[in-house]
């Protein structure tokens, strides 16, 4: 017995009068953007296993330049499971596979976000996205360097009689999220001015809010600094509101290159009643309209006269 396979027409959802991607469209879509993202990743995690031993090495520097982490001319570190090395490789090697392939998973990400977009929300697409790399890139290295002076505080404190020997994957965890908070802390000013730039928040009321920002900086460097010190907390913290100052700097020029603030309303708070100079006109008497004669109508149809007859008049 023979069978023919023949496919069905299109379902209600693969239609698309107006010639718009359709339900399945977008499925199959999405399907390949996500296949060549992962190729991407598979690809850069194994140049990261390739990397995962010199970035380890690198990580590791800030303690190994310490005095007495040394022992034998080689810096030691304690492993507390047998295959904790290579575990923390592996995760090293996912963290910089995903750092080697971002351009790929972001741009697979962005070509299918990208057609719904209008071109004005492109456009700051594209400027956010040029910000935040080197903005992530800063606060790293600035972790880094504040991660170097807070351990030789913090291994200072243990004392001559305490032998310091610490375990590599806690270690690692440690100065990893270091840098993951700094990064992600540089971000900052691209919140204040993606509020500006939706129409949220004025230059001028982002402004008003300088005590505020730099009280959340200050506290905020003062919790994930490793020391407690003045210096490296003092160093993120300006990092921080110099940033946030110069977005209210960008916000202010967007605002004055839209206009902003010469509304008839923008010198008013919200609860103040707006004025109103307006000059009332005098009311007069209008004309005196006679209804004795004919009503013209559209069709020019004059009105019937009034009956001459009382209502209880039945002769």
């Amino acid at each position: 017995m023979a069978f023919a396979l023949r496919r069905r027409g299109p379902s209600k959802f693969e239609r698309a009068s107006d010639g718009s991607m359709t339900l399945i469209e977008h499925v199959r879509e999405l399907r390949n953007r996500l296949f060549w993202a992962s190729v991407g990743i598979l690809v850069g995690f194994g140049v990261g296993l390739w990397l995962a031993k010199r970035v380890r090495g690198l990580l590791q520097q800030p303690y190994c330049n310490l005095p007495g982490s040394t022992v034998n001319g080689k810096c030691q570190f304690t492993q507390l499971g047998p295959a904790d090395v290579l575990l923390l490789d592996l995760k090293i090697a996912l963290w910089v596979g995903l750092i080697i392939a971002a351009p790929i998973w972001l741009y697979q990400l962005w070509a299918f976000i990208a057609p719904g977009l209008h071109r004005h929300e492109r456009k700051y697409a594209y400027i956010f996205t040029a910000l935040a790399a080197p903005l992530f890139v800063a606060g790293a290295v600035l972790a880094y360097f504040v991660v170097a002076k807070g351990l030789e505080f913090l291994v200072g404190l243990a004392g001559e009689d305490v032998t310091n020997t610490l375990e590599i994957t806690r270690y690692i965890s440690f100065v990893t999220n270091m840098i993951l908070m700094f990064g992600v802390a540089f971000e900052f000013p691209l919140v204040v001015l993606m509020l500006n730039f939706v129409g949220i928040a004025s230059g001028r009321r982002l402004l008003s809010w300088w005590r505020v920002a730099v009280f959340v900086f200050f506290a905020f460097s003062a919790i994930v600094t490793p020391t407690p010190d003045p210096f490296g907390m003092t160093a993120l913290a300006i990092c921080l509101c110099a940033l946030y100052f110069a977005a209210v700097g960008v916000a202010m020029i967007n605002d004055r290159r839209r206009g902003r603030g010469k509304e008839v309303y923008a010198g008013l708070d919200d609860d103040e009643i707006s004025p109103l100079n307006l000059e009332p006109e005098p009311v007069t008497a209008g004309e005196r309209v006679d209804t004795v004669g004919p009503i013209e109508t559209p069709d020019a149809i004059a009105a019937p006269r009034p009956i001459d007859r009382r209502y209880d008049d039945m002769t």
